[in-house]
């Protein structure tokens, strides 16, 4: 088994043991098609895994083309349950970690995937994992309300995402914020964001959001709403929405260490104008899973907040086995964006659950949520008529 194999099998076991799931039949029905992302879009090796699993004919077509190929990826990656790692890989990427594949053809088989008709079954199959319930809240007034985001298609760590919520709750309460929490994707839809002045994606993973709650989501950012991620959040192989990963949060991840996974590691603290570090002194070792990204977020236009000194841990390479993970002297962890008239913050800490009883990793997200929620922060446009 390769090593990819080896880190995603950790992985999953967590998953599995502290994951609810939603079911997603090969030939599921729905009362209404939902306007997922990829409902139209042809078959093809750059599918989502899971949408070539859920169709028998494209399972078909790909055994035809690679006998055994199918048979050769471990079961824990081939669920079609969300949430399920499926989600977030495509049909290349197993064929790159599968034993044996990596000097494949891959043009007959893609030729012959898109050659597929897409069928109203197809369709149904790929969008059950989202939805459309909009939740209702009631919010008291005169304080920031904060939207507690928690849907997740990909990969669900629930023991990092609990201890969150637990987190944030203890922190709404010390400093009289409306919180709402939700797993409903409907929750992107205007009339309830106009409710709020943050939206926290508390670990999320994989692709969660349809076409109409990606717009509504966006046009509730760059119109000067706040944006906070953390962690799993900007931690999936692969996206299907390149404004969420280019622009509200500015890198995309590569991959973190696998032996050890989890090390002690220095954060150093930049002086930002947001003062999101402030009391926080000049930053302080933790031990933590260390995500490294394709390039620094600084380069993307970010202010950073805090980077990580690679001297003090090892980096390793990625989950793939054959890049380094080392970013060098600017590894950004932390950092802020303005996207449109909205503020973004993101954070990459906060894998392990006793991050979040960490009380310096609680006092950066505090100040994070202040910053994120002040529309009328000196360093972002402000939002007109607040």
């Amino acid at each position: 088994m390769t090593d990819v194999f080896k880190w995603l099998r950790g992985a999953s076991m967590v998953m599995c043991a502290f994951s609810a799931s939603v079911a997603l039949p090969a030939h599921a029905s729905s009362p209404k098609l939902l306007d997922c992302p990829l409902r139209d879009a042809p078959f093809s090796i750059d599918s989502p895994l899971v949408d070539l699993l859920l169709s028998d004919a494209a399972k078909a077509v790909i055994n035809q083309h690679a006998p055994g190929l199918i048979a050769q990826i471990p079961p824990f990656l081939t669920g079609t349950t969300a949430p399920t790692f499926s989600a977030i890989l495509q049909g290349r990427s197993v064929l790159v970690m599968v034993p044996g594949m990596k000097s494949f053809n891959t043009e007959p088989l893609d030729k012959a995937l898109r050659a597929l008709p897409v069928t109203t079954a197809d369709k149904q199959a790929r969008c059950v994992r989202y939805d459309n319930e909009r939740p209702s809240f009631k919010l008291a007034k005169g304080k920031p309300r904060v939207l507690l985001f928690e849907k997740m298609t990909g990969f669900r760590d629930s023991p990092s995402v609990e201890a969150a919520k637990t987190a944030f709750q203890q922190l709404a309460s010390r400093n009289g914020w409306a919180l709402a929490v939700t797993d409903k994707g409907g929750a992107m839809h205007p009339a309830v964001l106009k409710k709020f002045d943050v939206v926290v994606w508390n670990n999320v993973s994989g692709d969660v959001l349809t076409l109409s709650q990606r717009k509504a989501f966006r046009a509730f950012v760059e119109n000067g709403g706040g944006f906070v991620g953390i962690h799993g959040s900007a931690g999936d192989p692969v996206y299907f929405w390149d404004w969420y990963p280019d622009s509200l949060i500015g890198a995309r991840f590569v991959g973190h260490p696998n032996e050890p996974q989890f090390q002690d590691a220095q954060i150093v603290l930049e002086k930002t104008p947001s003062g999101i570090r402030s009391g926080l002194g000049n930053g302080w070792v933790m031990n933590d899973e260390w995500y490294s990204f394709a390039k620094s977020a600084r380069l993307n236009g970010a202010q950073v907040v805090a980077t990580l000194n690679e001297d003090t841990y090892k980096p390793g390479i990625n989950r793939f086995g054959d890049t380094p993970l080392v970013m060098g002297s600017d590894h950004p962890i932390a950092w802020t964006r303005c996207v449109g008239k909205g503020r973004s913050f993101y954070s990459a800490i906060g894998h392990r659950p006793e991050t979040y009883s960490d009380e310096r990793h609680l006092k950066l997200l505090e100040q994070a949520i202040a910053w994120t929620a002040n529309s009328a922060s000196s360093s972002c446009k402000p939002k007109a008529g607040k």
